[in-house]
């Protein structure tokens, strides 16, 4: 645990609670290493166990993740009350495919995953966790609130 001036504290969470709150969104981002650069692009996801299943179409993400290290990140902050959570997942991705079991098969097809970007999302990543680590901010005394006319 990390204290600030104000009072503000940085806890540590377990892994138990890191999957705990992925489960609770749907939305997060992938980190891939393409075109020279690290890239990151907001996806849609599910959990299967502890595995992240990721929609997404046959261009970018596809191509630097099937088979790489990636990087997960989901969090959720409270501007208004300067809280919030962060969650990392480093692992491997591999897309899914019929050459894999088909009880695998099944239980990717079965997270329901649904995109929100239009176009062809059809082909499936998992996203095996290496590591897991997550981050909580709880806010200590929040500074006195601003006027916004001030800065008028």
């Amino acid at each position: 645990m990390t204290d600030t001036a104000d009072g503000a504290t940085m806890h540590v969470l377990p892994a138990d609670e890191c999957y705990r709150l992925l489960a609770t969104q749907e939305l997060g981002r992938i980190g891939v290493n393409a075109e020279h650069y690290p890239l990151i692009f907001p996806v849609n996801f599910a959990l299967d166990g502890t595995t992240l299943v990721v929609r997404t179409s046959p261009g970018t993400i596809l191509r630097a993740a099937s088979h790489a290290n990636v990087t997960f990140e989901v969090d959720e902050i409270d501007r208004r009350t300067r809280s919030g959570w962060s969650v990392l997942v480093r692992g491997s991705a591999e897309e899914v495919d019929p050459q894999h079991r088909a009880e695998l098969i099944a239980r990717t097809l079965a997270t329901g995953v649904q995109p929100w970007a239009p176009g062809d999302r059809g082909n499936w990543l998992r996203l095996i966790p290496h590591d897991i680590s997550g981050r909580r901010i709880v806010p200590g005394e929040l500074p006195p609130a601003v006027d916004p006319r001030a800065y008028l």
